[in-house]
């Protein structure tokens, strides 16, 4: 088996605890971004179970978007929710200087045909 077919099969049984028929949310650390300070790696099953019930909820939660982005991965489609958090994030800025250089930076790495 190639070492990505590998990958993707342990990213689907790790992602396991986002269908409706599981119980086991309750240890995330597998898909959270590393960083040095994981303390926060729990959370709670109503928290997880929230997420199934609004696309926005999931979302708000860090661990939330940690868990979609590592499903989008296994789906080729990360980019995606790139694009989405760059967008959000162009929609909450004030400052007109500002505007102009993060359209310019999403049009680079998101809409350009070179992108």
């Amino acid at each position: 088996m190639r070492t990505s077919q590998r990958q993707n099969k342990g990213m689907r049984t790790r992602l396991g605890c986002l269908s409706h028929k599981s119980d086991s949310c309750s240890d995330f650390t597998a898909i959270l971004p590393d960083k040095p300070n994981r303390a926060l790696k729990r959370l709670s099953t109503e928290e997880a179970t929230r997420w199934a019930e609004s696309f926005d909820v999931l979302l708000s939660h860090k661990y939330g978007v940690a868990a979609f982005r590592a499903f989008l991965k296994t789906e080729f489609s990360e980019e995606n929710l790139e694009f989405w958090l760059a967008c959000e994030e162009f929609k909450k800025t004030r400052s007109t200087a500002k505007l102009v250089t993060k359209a310019h930076r999403i049009f680079e790495e998101f809409v350009d045909v070179q992108a």
